[in-house]
């Protein structure tokens, strides 16, 4: 039935901060950009290598995420990587703040989080 993640539908507060997180910092490739005059908005549709997508949306006077990191619905968004290593110096060489690496007791896996601009939640999951 179902075939996997299609994409990840994103609010930010400030869309040029937000862009250039996601495009330029995570790697993301740019598919589409639009902005939405009777809105007064931009989407922005973006790809990762899997063929999955996150959607960047700006709206004005959305609110803010009501808690950090256990408010209902999404609790963050993760990220497969093959070098967790190699990712956290990147982040960390961007001024991004890392938390430390964690291995995840039932699969042995490492991970961590991280935050967007907007303090979404953001998590790196070594695949590997």
């Amino acid at each position: 039935m179902l075939n996997g993640i299609h994409h990840v539908a994103i609010i930010c507060a400030d869309y040029p901060r937000s862009k250039a997180f996601y495009s330029q910092i995570l790697g993301l490739k740019v598919i589409a950009e639009h902005y939405r005059q009777a809105r007064d908005s931009y989407k922005l549709d973006l790809s990762l290598p899997d063929g999955s997508q996150i959607e960047l949306f700006s709206f004005n006077g959305a609110p803010p995420r009501p808690s950090y990191p256990e408010a209902q619905g999404l609790r963050h968004l993760a990220f497969k990587v093959d070098d967790i290593d190699v990712v956290v110096t990147h982040l960390q060489q961007n001024n991004i703040s890392v938390e430390p690496v964690r291995i995840d007791e039932y699969t042995g896996k490492q991970y961590t989080f991280f935050s967007d601009p907007d303090g979404l939640p953001l998590e790196l999951y070594q695949v590997s």
